[in-house]
């Protein structure tokens, strides 16, 4: 391991580093994005807007958005071709203040405390299998564990966690695949479920509707996560775009598939926890048990828990990469750009995995932890995508650089203009809906500000 006093540590472009083709960065984005999210939110989103047709329509609306944002991050990252993202981008677009705070919230909202949310979540469905690890101090430990797991893996060799990724990724897919042929073919059901209730989709323009996006948000977050290993990427001019465009089309498609079966399964009064008990979390869990009785339900429900592992190894994977980008600009500690032999980058591993397993032990509402991580997420991600705009203005003054580009954003200016019109109406409607969401968001960003 090089040492942290080493005054020539690796740098994160290293072309030794670029180690990672196209199936292992399509499957990083598609691993990021299907995790805790998708068999989460429909609860959510049934107790706003009752109505079924309004419910997939947030889908259909959150795909389009996720892949009006991979157009412009192609782009971005055809310019940038480096570890970093968001960092790397806004850095270079505006100044080094507003890369190193969408660092910090990549550091907090962007990665660990999503961790801890899928962690939490994988807890839950854990519990629901097992009663004996359900109860107050059980499912923390469940959920501290596979963090633990997770980042002794990655925090060794990064060929081997891809290679491990793939795998997860590849079941991960089947099952949902299976999950959603099975139930709509042989699955108890009811297409009744789907009758318009409550304005159907008349909710779309609601500020109900925009919150909903808010979970939806959080469970395709994700598509841009090659950004983020971008340095390892082999070729990353023409792997990078066709990553992101890969990876979030097989993800929108999944999604809507998936929510028609989970409506299908179980009416959205009962996931909205009318009766009692508020919105159901373990929606995966209930859905399965619903449309295959109990012994077939409980083991696809053991297979949507092994699919949450994958999710947490994808996002301690990506993460690291982010901060030893910052540590290497010294925006960071120099320590977090340490890689050992196999070019990971070690301490911000293990950093990470601390950061996480604060969040697990702090972040026991769930709903709560959802909002925190979408409204940030949603900020930053706002101002990458319009930095395209900022580079286009500046090629006009160097055209070489921009006639050189390998990808440009598909449909601009107008999917970049729509991805940041929708997400500060979400944005918007969320600060109004939960004032004290916004105050953990201001606050996250001061403490920022403060260690900048």
């Amino acid at each position: 391991m090089t040492s942290p006093s080493d005054p020539s540590p690796r740098d994160a472009d290293d072309p030794s580093l670029r180690r990672l083709g196209l199936s292992v960065a399509a499957a990083i984005v598609v691993a990021n994005m299907i995790g805790s999210g998708v068999f989460t939110s429909a609860g959510f989103q049934a107790a706003a807007l009752h109505d079924p047709l309004a419910m997939i329509a947030t889908w259909v609306v959150g795909g389009v958005l996720a892949l009006c944002g991979a157009a412009a991050y192609g782009e971005l990252g055809a310019r940038m071709p480096r570890a970093g993202g968001e960092y790397v981008y806004l850095r270079e677009a505006y100044h080094p203040v507003v890369g190193f705070m969408s660092g910090w919230v990549s550091l907090t909202a962007g990665f660990s405390a999503p961790i801890a949310a899928a962690a939490l979540i994988f807890s839950k469905y854990v519990g629901a299998l097992v009663p004996s690890l359900s109860g107050e101090y059980a499912q923390p430990g469940v959920a501290i564990g596979l963090v633990a797991a997770m980042t002794a893996m990655h925090a060794r060799d990064a060929v081997l966690g891809g290679r491990v990724q793939t795998v997860f990724t590849l079941g991960k897919v089947a099952l949902i695949g299976v999950l959603i042929l099975a139930g709509l073919a042989v699955g108890k059901g009811s297409w009744g479920n789907f009758a318009s209730r409550d304005g159907g989709l008349g909710n779309v323009l609601t500020p109900d509707f925009a919150v909903s996006l808010m979970y939806v948000s959080f469970a395709y977050s994700g598509w841009n996560a090659a950004a983020y290993i971008a340095g390892e990427i082999r070729d990353p001019q023409r792997t990078l775009p066709r990553a992101l465009f890969l990876g979030t089309g097989l993800v929108m498609v999944l999604y809507v598939l998936l929510n028609v079966v989970f409506i299908y399964a179980v009416p959205p009064h009962v996931l909205a926890g009318e009766g009692g008990g508020g919105p159901v979390v373990e929606v995966g869990h209930v859905a399965a048990i619903a449309m295959f009785g109990d012994s077939a339900g409980r083991l696809i429900s053991s297979l949507v828990a092994l699919a949450l592992v994958s999710s947490v190894s994808a996002m301690v994977m990506a993460g690291p990469r982010v901060y030893a980008a910052m540590a290497a600009d010294r925006a960071l500690p120099s320590v977090l750009a340490v890689r050992n032999a196999r070019g990971v980058p070690v301490v911000a591993v293990l950093t990470q995995g601390v950061l996480a397993v604060v969040f697990v032990l702090w972040g026991k509402e769930i709903d709560r932890l959802i909002k925190y991580i979408g409204f940030s997420l949603a900020l930053f991600a706002t101002l990458a995508v319009a930095s395209v705009f900022v580079f286009r203005a500046r090629d006009r003054h160097s055209p070489a650089h921009g006639a050189a580009l390998s990808y440009r954003t598909w449909g601009y200016p107008v999917t970049p203009l729509l991805f940041m019109g929708m997400s500060l109406w979400v944005a918007y409607s969320q600060a109004r809906q939960s004032w004290t969401v916004s105050l953990m968001v201001a606050g996250t960003l001061g403490l920022g500000a403060l260690v900048y």
